[in-house]
C-alpha cells in the first residue's frame, strides 16, 4: 500500500518563507492569496492527494508551523 500524507500548517505563524515550497518532493505546497493577521501569505498544500507524508516540508519550517500525519491507503 502506498502512503500518503495529512498537512497542517498553522497558517496564523507562517511568515510565507517558501522553504517547504523548495523541499517538496511532489512540488505541491504554494503560498495562499489570503494574508494572514502578520501580512503574509501563508503556505498551504494545493493537491492533497498527492501527498507521501514524507515531512521534508516539516522539517525545514524554521517556525515549526507544519504538522503531517500519515496515513495508509
Amino acid at each position: 500500500m502506498a502512503k500518503k500524507g495529512k498537512v497542517i500548517f498553522n497558517e496564523e505563524r507562517c511568515k510565507g518563507c517558501e522553504l517547504c515550497i523548495d523541499a517538496c518532493p511532489k512540488k505541491i505546497i504554494k503560498l495562499d492569496d489570503k494574508i494572514n493577521t502578520q501580512g503574509y501569505h501563508p503556505a498551504k498544500v494545493d493537491e492533497m492527494d498527492k501527498c507521501i507524508g514524507c515531512a521534508m516540508c516539516a522539517r525545514v519550517c524554521p517556525d515549526v508551523v507544519i504538522e503531517v500525519f500519515e496515513e495508509e491507503n
